[in-house]
């Protein structure tokens, strides 16, 4: 039989698959558009009858990968009216379960639940509630307007953990044993949910996976984008001007923005835009974002909450080997390209080159901006909490691809298979290749568990030794990894 579960908007029937109750597409809030568009997220409307919830929901408006990203990265498309959906996967009804809120990646304007690879099941088959949310992307998400609450995708996602605290029970989690788990920019989505005065309480710990507490823009940058939005558009950069246009259409013209300003690679024009390669994303409003996340963190905002952040090994590869740029990288490049990234001295540069010596200059281009996008901001975020002794735990992973000839390495995104223990999901072949390692999967996803289950996952917290765990063909923890390389940035990054 059907399970059903009573909310507190109206009754869901889900399914049960080998022993695990799966209900998908439950609304957490009213669909965002027609006079709720680029509103802050309001209650979903309740419901008399049963509602079935055995598909996902609806998806953000959003584009399409391009190719080589679109052979790479699987990005289901579900039309519908009301994005603002989740899912629950859950082994029983009849227990207070440790609960599991996944938010997923894609650069803030692609993305969703519905990738094949964050299906739940695992997680609860391992006693854990898993829940996977979808909020809104792009301008939709976090064009910045003078008459709408900024960072309205950040506020979608408040409003899902907050269905969360208040419906999670009924399905056999405990809403004081949550813990919200995001990679790329779902882990900066943590990062910010981190810092954000609206999710304080929320959830008891965190996991940030390449992803920490750097990644927003300015507001006065926000504005520059949401103003050329809007001259792109002929309309008043307004939430007035915008909801005059057709979510694909606005889409569209996003898209046409991102180019133009890759294109021109300005920081004096785009100020973050081109070292943080992403025009929407959470911008400081003062009210829902009110600092730099790492800022309010390194003030102690937090330090109740646990913290496992870590970052890929390799992660520029996917972005720069399928596209070919880092072949097009050359010695006489090379300064200029790592200049935006705050390294004008040549002893920099030099201390990257020693140390990989046989790297070319598109490996070191790559490193560099590793440091500077994914591994430093987890280094400070660290630093900052162990002032505190905050609970805070690191960790690289460091598998190395086969694909690509191996140039992929420990690319960005490759992690999520072992930590979903969904390796064999076919989708994952194109990152992993034909053979990854099943014993690292059972690893990594058994330390998610035990971290989501007891804020521990195994190894010590950093402190003094910056001790991190290295998840490779070998697993162990390593002390103050790449030390000359977190000097080169000592106020920089």
């Amino acid at each position: 039989m059907n399970p059903v579960v009573e909310t507190t908007r109206g009754r869901v029937r889900g399914t049960v698959a080998r022993g695990t109750a799966i209900f998908k597409g439950i609304p957490y809030a009213a669909a965002p558009f027609g006079e709720l568009r680029f509103a802050a997220p309001e209650s979903a409307p309740k419901w008399d009858d049963v509602r079935d919830a055995i598909e996902f929901g609806p998806t953000a408006p959003k584009a399409p990968y391009g190719a080589p990203f679109d052979s790479l990265l699987e990005d289901p498309t579900i039309p519908g009216e009301n994005p603002l959906n989740l899912n629950v996967w859950t082994p029983g009804f009849d227990a207070s379960l440790p609960v599991l809120v996944w938010i997923h990646g894609g650069a803030f304007v692609r993305g969703s639940s519905a990738v094949p690879l964050y299906d739940g099941a695992n997680f609860a088959r391992d006693g854990v509630v898993f829940v996977s949310i979808n909020y809104r992307l792009g301008a939709e998400g976090f064009a910045f307007l003078s008459d709408a609450p900024a960072n309205r995708g950040l506020l979608d996602q408040v409003a899902a953990l907050e269905w969360v605290r208040d419906n999670i029970a009924a399905f056999g989690g405990n809403p004081e044993a949550v813990t919200i788990v995001g990679e790329s920019a779902g882990g900066m989505s943590v990062g910010s949910l981190l810092t954000m005065p609206s999710a304080e309480g929320l959830f008891r710990r965190a996991i940030a996976q390449s992803g920490a507490g750097h990644s927003v823009m300015s507001a006065d940058t926000a504005r520059k984008v949401s103003r050329a939005l809007a001259e792109a558009l002929d309309v008043e950069p307004t939430r007035a001007g915008f909801s005059t246009i057709d979510p694909d259409q606005l889409v569209e013209a996003q898209e046409a923005l991102v180019a133009r300003i890759r294109g021109e690679s300005d920081p004096q024009v785009w100020g973050e835009i081109p070292t943080h390669a992403m025009a929407f994303e959470p911008c400081i409003d003062g009210t829902v974002l009110p600092e730099l996340p790492i800022d309010r963190i390194a003030a102690g905002v937090s330090s109740d909450v646990d913290v496992l952040v870590g970052h890929n090994g390799d992660e520029m590869t996917l972005f720069l080997v399928p596209t070919g740029i880092a072949d097009a990288v050359d010695d006489k490049m090379l300064p200029a390209l790592v200049a935006p990234y705050g390294l004008t001295e040549s002893a920099a540069l030099d201390t990257y080159r020693a140390a990989r010596p046989v790297a070319t200059p598109g490996e070191v281009l790559m490193h560099v901006v590793r440091d500077w996008m994914y591994r430093i901001p987890v280094v400070r975020v660290a630093e900052a909490r162990s002032a505190f002794d905050a609970a805070t735990y690191v960790y690289r992973f460091d598998w190395k691809s086969p694909e690509y000839d191996g140039r992929l390495g420990a690319t960005h995104a490759l992690d999520i298979g072992f930590v979903f223990d969904n390796l064999r999901v076919p989708g994952n072949r194109a990152l992993a290749g034909p053979n990854p390692p099943q014993d690292l999967a059972q690893r990594m996803h058994q330390v998610w568990v035990t971290f989501v289950t007891t804020g521990a996952p195994g190894w010590a917290p950093y402190g003094s030794a910056r001790t991190e765990m290295v998840f490779a063909d070998t697993c162990g923890t390593v002390d103050d990894a790449e030390s000359e390389l977190r000097g080169v940035w000592d106020g920089i990054r």
